[in-house]
């Protein structure tokens, strides 16, 4: 079982949802690129995942409890203390980031409200402290994810495609082109999972055309387009 909520106003700005996922069998699942960051406390404690550039395979056991705090594209900053590239790929144990001070795991059943309100509170502790987020990322996300080019971006901005390519790899860990490609994705997969043919999910996603969306899916995902309509992003 694994449900989303809004994250409440306090958090809004910067946090897409909290999220809760108990494991119902022994399985691997299938976490995809979203741009995303997520603050995670699972089995083995709390751990941060770094945003993905491909897919990555996660083995979980029966009854595993998770709770997480999802990051907006952009919106982490130096929420954890390292800049976001350093995360990029990466599962990284909260203990080796030394930002937030969270209680230990207990033993026994996890009690998955009393973690993530301490979890909130100590974002919103960091939050007051950490420096504010680039305000270009919003900007640079949105007209990324409505297809404009790098170029047409950079000179909105008064940017050349330098600086803008340094922004969005301090902002979002990548560089615009593969955030282009990461959200054209994510709108794909939207698409399919509301039921669009594929030929018209490639053609407003802003693929060349289907054969384009199905390189694409398989580069960034390693599975084709019609088993991920069947499944959920869980865990990170």
């Amino acid at each position: 079982m694994y449900a989303e909520r809004h994250p409440g106003d306090d958090l809004a700005g910067r946090v897409a949802c909290v999220w809760h996922q108990v494991s119902e069998g022994d399985t691997t699942q299938l976490v995809v690129p979203d741009a995303c960051v997520d603050l995670i406390w699972g089995p083995g404690g709390l751990f941060v995942a770094g945003p993905d550039t491909g897919p990555m395979p996660t083995p979980v056991a029966a009854g595993d409890t998770f709770v997480g705090i999802r990051f907006r594209p952009g919106a982490v900053g130096a929420v954890f203390g390292v800049p976001i590239h350093e995360l990029l790929d990466r599962r990284v144990p909260l203990t080796d980031l030394l930002t937030l001070t969270l209680p230990t795991a207990r033993t026994g059943p996890p009690d998955m409200a009393a973690r993530l309100a301490a979890m909130r509170a100590a974002v919103l502790t960091r939050l007051r402290e950490a420096p504010d987020t680039d305000p270009a990322a919003p900007v640079i996300a949105r007209a990324l994810r409505l297809g404009r080019s790098v170029r047409d971006v950079a000179w909105t901005l008064g940017l050349s495609e330098r600086q803008l390519r340094r922004r969005s790899v301090a902002a979002f860990g990548y560089s615009p082109k593969t955030l282009q490609r990461i959200a054209r994705f994510q709108r794909a997969l939207t698409l399919a999972r509301a039921g669009v043919p594929p030929a018209e999910v490639a053609a407003r996603a802003g693929y060349a055309d289907q054969a384009h969306l199905s390189h694409d899916v398989r580069r960034l995902s390693g599975v084709p387009l019609g088993r991920l309509v069947s499944s959920v992003r869980h865990l990170p």
